[in-house]
């Protein structure tokens, strides 16, 4: 299977080019399912019904979110009856949503599961051992076909070890949340595709994908200030692709993609 990860969209921005983006890159890669993360998608916090239609109709299969999942408190009564919307995983049990899913795609299964990470992250449930008791009931090449973890975490460490522990078990594991692309896509020795951080959809001359002022002002002066907006330049589109063996549903090839927005391009072959 051919599947494609794109990090964190960020405003009205990262939205235009992810939506102009998707469909040529749905024919140009021949993809099977598109993971796009939309937690910042709204103004650069949260993500409204709105919004999550448009990225659908632009060719994403699964949306993922993180620690911005309830900025837009509309999203409660939307999540609650949109299965391909998923938070993470491991917030408590009653949280409206959840944090995993199985899609089909013609005849096969992809199994979509996004979490976050605790370190300088808000307390949730342990992420590791909320990702165990999910594997117990889908294995890789037998009950799906294909498996794609998000981690939402601020320390790679955390990122790291989190793959380490479930090399093996999925398709592919990938950072988001801190919204700069990391340079370290690869194969891990049980045959996962890993990616510290996929990087943002959205415009890179920014701090973050906010606008430089007010966010470079809260480092001189610690003192609230005034609220973070988006950058509306023009985007640049990143995000990981990978290619799946059709009989274990391990990675055999993965690739960063990055395009447009003044960021060195690179692009997977077809």
């Amino acid at each position: 299977m051919r599947l494609l990860f794109l990090g964190d969209v960020v405003g009205r921005s990262g939205r235009d080019g992810v939506i102009a983006a998707l469909p040529g890159l749905r024919r140009t890669l021949a993809l099977d399912l598109v993971v796009v993360n939309a937690e910042n998608a709204s103004h650069g916090f949260g993500l409204t019904p709105e919004i999550a239609r448009a990225l659908f109709a632009a060719g994403a299969d699964v949306l993922t979110l993180g620690n911005h999942a309830w900025d837009r408190r509309e999203i409660i009564p939307y999540i609650e009856g949109e299965a391909r919307l998923l938070r993470p995983l491991n917030y408590p049990s009653g949280t409206p949503g959840r944090g995993a899913g199985v899609f089909t795609v013609g005849q096969r299964k992809v199994l979509v599961a996004n979490v976050m990470g605790r370190l300088f992250m808000d307390a949730l449930d342990c992420p590791f051992q909320a990702t165990r008791a999910l594997l117990a009931g889908h294995a890789l090449g037998r009950t799906v076909d294909a498996a794609i973890i998000d981690i939402h975490a601020e320390a790679s460490s955390e990122k790291q070890s989190y793959a380490a522990s479930f090399d093996g078990a999925v398709s592919l594991i990938v950072g988001t949340h801190t919204h700069v692309p990391s340079a370290d896509a690869r194969i891990m020795p049980g045959g996962t595709a890993y990616q510290t951080d996929a990087g943002m959809c959205g415009d890179y001359d920014s701090v973050i994908g906010m606008q430089k002022g007010n966010a470079a002002l809260r480092f001189w002066k610690k003192v609230p200030g005034e609220r973070l907006a988006p950058a509306e330049g023009d985007a640049a589109v990143c995000g990981v692709f990978i290619e799946t063996d059709d009989a274990t549903g391990l990675a055999r090839r993965v690739e960063a993609l990055r395009q447009g927005g003044g960021l060195a391009p690179t692009m997977p072959a077809g």
